[in-house]
């Protein structure tokens, strides 16, 4: 390919931004008709969308019976802060983090909550050991890194026996990876990752060792009443039934059924995992063969299948930084790749998101833009 090269194919979705993400296949607004605008959560109607869209989230996610599945304000966000103020303090914590986000909550717990805590860190593109983790202590990290790259690849490393709660950041993961639910005690995600859904509002998934925890437990300090799980010493057992803290859209809430009922029709979580899976192949059988570019993720056993985190690696390139966003400006002027940068924290470089709702063809047409838009921006320089 010469530097001026125009590829012959377009991607017919250029939408690879890693939040909110691509919509669902052949997404319209239409879809969302039955939505129950205009009407209280509270009732009959609100209430049943909620019930739902936790029923079908069990469902698809593949949630054993006994797990608590609630609708909580503030994105992911929400879920993982919840989870955080209402069962840390019993005992020990260690806090895992390999990116941005991981590192928001390890700033969170030692100096909002003031807990000390043992901090684990990895460089981006890399993990921390689980075999030098304590889970003896409550345990909070994310399984996949989405400004980062990296993935957790499974859940051997966390035993079955063990005295602490594990507390997952799922957000980039759920309904892409395959999430071991007897090695997880709390998992949060937004539905406005893998399933493209509308942002706003997130998941907290509750194993029965967390209900106990909650059940038995007060934290030291006081809890917002946006955070509180529990009355009177019991669980509020409405939350995990579609009876929300606070208003939730009904608009969101109809759009996530239908993302649901898409993955439903295609196959349930294989079908939504062998997309993800699909889409990451693409990316990297075109890197393989390239020594401009490389994957951030060092071991290709962590390497994500949604967050792809892409670096340029040619020595000729004069700013590493300056480079990299010159070539996610000239994708998107193309209008061949939306918001396809690396994250603002994150090392230099593209960010493809591969998650479930992305078409594979689509980003097997991006590949050699890509390369269109490294060449001429390295002639540019």
């Amino acid at each position: 390919m010469t530097d001026h090269a125009i590829p012959a194919a377009r991607p017919e979705n250029p939408r690879f931004s890693s939040g909110p993400c691509a919509k669902i296949p052949r997404y319209s607004l239409d879809m969302l008709s039955d939505a129950p605008l205009g009407r209280s959560h509270r009732a009959a109607i609100g209430k049943a969308k909620l019930a739902e869209a936790i029923d079908l989230t069990r469902e698809v996610l593949c949630v054993p019976a006994d797990y608590r599945i609630g609708i909580v304000p503030g994105s992911d966000t929400g879920a993982v802060e919840m989870a955080m103020w209402s069962l840390l303090g019993a005992r020990g914590v260690e806090m895992l983090a390999w990116e941005s986000f991981g590192e928001g909550w390890v700033t969170d717990v030692v100096k909002q909550l003031k807990l000390d805590a043992t901090v684990r860190k990895a460089d981006y593109g890399k993990i921390v050991d689980f075999t030098q983790v304590d889970f003896d202590k409550d345990v909070v990290f994310t399984w996949n890194g989405t400004t980062s790259g990296v993935r957790v690849p499974n859940g051997d490393a966390i035993p079955a026996d063990r005295a602490g709660l594990t507390i997952c950041d799922a957000t980039s993961a759920a309904f892409a990876m395959d999430l071991p639910w007897d090695k997880l005690d709390v998992v949060t995600f937004s539905w406005q990752k893998v399933l493209g859904g509308e942002g706003a509002h997130g998941v907290l998934i509750l194993s029965p060792r967390a209900v106990e925890r909650l059940e038995t437990y007060t934290p030291a300090w006081p809890l917002p009443k946006i955070f509180r799980l529990t009355k009177g010493g019991k669980l509020i057992e409405g939350i995990f039934k579609g009876e929300t803290i606070n208003t939730p859209s009904m608009l969101a809430v109809e759009d996530y059924l239908v993302a649901l009922k898409w993955a439903q029709s295609i196959g349930g979580l294989p079908a939504l995992i062998a997309r993800a899976d699909a889409n990451a192949a693409a990316v990297r059988d075109f890197i393989a063969g390239r020594d401009w570019i490389a994957d951030l993720a060092e071991d290709p056993a962590t390497a994500s299948t949604t967050s792809v985190c892409l670096k340029f690696t040619d020595p000729a390139i004069k700013d590493g930084a300056a480079f990299a966003k010159a070539v996610a400006r000239r994708l998107e002027k193309e209008g061949v790749a939306l918001d396809a940068g690396a994250y603002r924290d994150a090392p230099a470089g593209l960010r493809i998101w591969c998650g479930s709702t992305v078409e594979t063809a689509d980003v097997a047409a991006l590949m050699p833009w890509i390369e269109w838009a490294y060449r001429a921006e390295l002639a540019a320089q």
